[in-house]
């Protein structure tokens, strides 16, 4: 990251969620495990990066309060799907339990909870609430749609957006409210991270196929839980009546993929519309960012624009 100073409060962000020493070993250990290891942090960073046109003692609080809900929806994630690792390490409930994993994702999510009251403000309060409760919908709409080959492309996008797109857009939303920016600026950073964060999604379900490159989970690990994302979306939509029969034989009985079931997927273009569907979210991202009068955010955002698209894990 070019940004020194993003660097240095990003540290702060750290500090400030690691300082959290509790009594009870058993929460302690478990705290200490999730956060042990740092990831990309996006949601933090976008915070971080709307609320710098004003300097505001709550401002790492408030990206603390993101990176904290982040963690506290990947921690249930894990145990929804039953996920053996996270970011290259054994998942909370594969080495404890999945009961583990519940409570400790809940504490998290109060941990957070706690933070936004202290900062004490409504709009931010509301926002960050109702995203938290989308999140959750898109879960749900996801848990849905296993192994339902009649989704349509508006429920996946639907099923982005939720689950991704709209922590984003809080991020940056939440970031232009504790910074007093326009309605203007707030507008067109939240759109600028809502579709950043589609953008994101749409990778994650390529580098579900991606063989050659590591990316801190199982690969085929969405296709193992007969989840149908953007790949076998449009590989099916492709597909004549025998290679239909074919694909919906791999989702229902997915736990041994070879690798001709992916060239199946590669040969009907579900790469290829996937990499255009995201090279589309881009550009909306993009367009976004350039509407962005601050110059410094404005590059900053597209910077993200340009990580997020080109990003190998």
């Amino acid at each position: 990251m070019k940004n020194k100073t993003l660097t240095k409060e990003l540290k702060l962000v750290e500090s400030m969620i690691k300082q959290d020493i509790n009594k009870e070993k058993i929460i302690s250990n478990l705290y200490k495990y999730i956060f042990k290891s740092n990831g990309k942090k996006m949601r933090a960073i976008l915070s971080l990066i709307a609320s710098s046109k004003k300097k505001n003692k709550n401002r790492i609080k408030l990206a603390a309060v993101i990176e904290l809900l982040h963690t506290a929806t990947l921690v249930h994630d894990d145990v929804v799907d039953d996920s053996p690792t996270r970011r290259g390490i054994k998942s909370v409930n594969k080495n404890w339990s999945n009961s583990h994993g519940v409570l400790i994702g809940d504490y998290i999510y109060s941990k957070a909870f706690i933070y936004m009251v202290d900062i004490g403000n409504n709009e931010i309060l509301q926002e960050l609430a109702n995203a938290t409760n989308d999140i959750s919908q898109g879960e749900l709409i996801q848990l849905d749609a296993v192994h339902n080959l009649d989704i349509t492309l508006n429920r996946l996008k639907k099923i982005s957006y939720f689950k991704t797109g709209r922590l984003f857009e809080a991020s940056a939303k939440t970031g232009a409210i504790i910074s007093n920016a326009s309605i203007e600026y707030k507008e067109n950073i939240s759109e600028c991270a809502k579709n950043l964060g589609i953008l994101f999604q749409i990778k994650d379900d390529l580098l579900d196929y991606a063989e050659d490159v590591e990316i801190g989970k199982p690969i085929f690990q969405d296709i193992k839980e007969g989840k149908v994302t953007y790949p076998f979306y449009f590989a099916y939509k492709n597909a004549n009546l025998k290679q239909k029969k074919q694909l919906k034989e791999l989702l229902i009985n997915s736990r041994n993929i070879k690798k001709n079931d992916i060239k199946l997927i590669k040969n009907l273009e579900g790469i290829t519309s996937t990499d255009k569907l995201a090279n589309q979210y881009y550009e909306r991202s993009v367009k976004y960012a350039k509407k962005i009068k601050n110059l410094n955010i404005r590059e900053e955002m597209i910077e993200l624009a340009n990580t997020a698209l080109n990003r190998k894990k």
